[in-house]
């Protein structure tokens, strides 16, 4: 404070004082300048005076003017030096591009492989609506014609209300999942907003699967649960309604017999259906132990024969059986074929009328064993041959029904051949009969 107040009413040491501050400020603005110049020089000289040498002496070398000069410049030590230390900075920003753009490239290729082969389609639409990418699989399975090619167009086409603007802005609280039918195909489409790189939306991606197969599996199982619950409670009806009138009426012992038949009928027709209901649940859940082994499937097939002679002789059938000399045992489970065999034998007693023919051949091609069964009998429609192994599918239900069938006797003698490395095939023309060819693996 005293020295302040010196200086004040002191002028002369006052102006001294400001000379000095000015000399130590400008010596400081000097030394900057300075030390900016020597770092320009020495940039210059290290970095940019090599380059401008490099390219004028590649000019020169291109127009032919002091070829010679040049080309010692450029054969000189520091020429060299610079040379080298420029290569390999070049080299390895080249080698760091060239990395990364391979890498791009191989995820480029992978994505798009991917997308080539999936099964299920996938569509990329732009903000606009148009498509800017779409896979094989989505062209098939929405059968996309060239003129479609926008948002709009595709769905109005496949009458699926959803509209664009309310995925990508809406996301939240719109439906973003549409289960659609087109033609004989079931498709179930998911809808989701993409964004760019600035975190604004995009476009719209699609993915498009087909559940043509789960929603037929779940048809059959539906069908499968109905069946079950009419097959038991058409038995249990009878059953439940004979007892009552029994219980509640006296009769004479000749009705009360015949009433008495009937519900042992069908008690035993309801007993088989489960039998067969369990059999076809252990099929199912692989618990069956098969106890395979060798033996003569011509004698099997006469022994089948014999044990529906009965049945035969009433309806005056023929029934011829003719077994190939020499036929390899085969190797499988006994128990299991034979009820193939009384299956399919039974089946042509039942559908061939009074009077009609059966003809059993036994023979062997390869390595395989066969049993042709032909009858003359009532035949199959062709529309229904695709479907008479699904199981309590029936051609006349109530024919079938009042025969005693189940509706799965094939269906089961398919999966015993199955697991026996067999196979069935079946023709049939109606009025003129049906071919049933069972093969087996003989023993090797």
């Amino acid at each position: 404070m005293n020295k302040l107040i010196e200086l004040e009413s002191n002028p002369q040491m006052l102006g001294e004082t400001i000379n000095k501050g000015s000399i130590v400020f400008l010596i400081l603005t000097i030394t900057y300048v300075l030390i900016c110049i020597l770092i320009i020089l020495f940039a210059s000289k290290t970095i940019v005076n090599p380059l401008k040498k490099l390219i004028k002496s590649a000019e020169k070398i291109s127009d032919g003017n002091d070829v010679e000069q040049d080309i010692k410049y450029l054969d000189s030590k520091k020429s060299k030096t610079e040379i080298d230390e420029l290569y390999k900075a070049f080299n390895l920003m080249t080698s760091g591009l060239k990395e990364n753009l391979n890498e791009v490239t191989r995820q480029k290729k992978q994505i798009e492989t991917i997308l080539l082969h999936m099964t299920d389609g996938i569509i990329a639409f732009n903000i606009d609506g148009s498509i800017i990418h779409i896979n094989p699989a989505a062209s098939r399975l929405l059968r996309i014609t060239g003129s479609e090619n926008t948002f709009d167009k595709i769905f109005k086409k496949l009458k699926v209300d959803i509209n664009m603007e309310k995925i990508i802005y809406l996301e939240n609280w719109t439906s973003t999942e549409v289960k659609v039918n087109v033609k004989d195909s079931y498709l179930n489409m998911f809808f989701a907003p993409f964004k760019d790189e600035n975190d604004r939306p995009a476009g719209v991606m699609v993915l498009i699967q087909d559940i043509t197969e789960h929603v037929k599996l779940d048809n059959m199982r539906k069908e499968f649960v109905a069946d079950v619950s009419h097959e038991l409670k058409t038995p249990l009806t009878s059953i439940l309604g004979y007892a009552e009138t029994l219980s509640e009426t006296d009769y004479d012992e000749e009705i009360r017999q015949k009433f008495l038949g009937v519900i042992s009928s069908e008690a035993v027709r309801m007993t088989k259906l489960v039998n067969d209901l369990l059999t076809l649940s252990k099929f199912d859940n692989d618990n069956t132990e098969w106890e395979k082994t060798e033996f003569n499937l011509g004698e099997l097939v006469k022994q089948c024969q014999q044990n529906l002679q009965i049945e035969m002789d009433k309806k005056n059938q023929k029934v011829e059986c003719f077994v190939t000399a020499n036929v390899p045992n085969v190797f499988a489970d006994k128990d299991g074929i034979e009820r193939v065999i009384l299956n399919i034998l039974s089946n042509s007693v039942k559908y061939t009328g009074e009077g009609g023919t059966i003809k059993i051949y036994v023979g062997f091609v390869y390595n395989d064993a066969y049993i042709k069964v032909i009858d003359n009998g009532i035949g199959i429609p062709e529309k229904d041959l695709d479907r008479i192994f699904e199981r309590f599918y029936r051609v006349d239900k109530a024919r079938t029904r009042a025969m005693g069938g189940t509706g799965l006797g094939l269906s089961i003698a398919k999966e015993i051949l199955d697991r026996n490395d067999g196979r069935i095939d079946i023709k049939s023309k109606v009025h003129e009969g049906t071919e049933v060819v069972i093969t087996i693996p003989t023993k090797n």
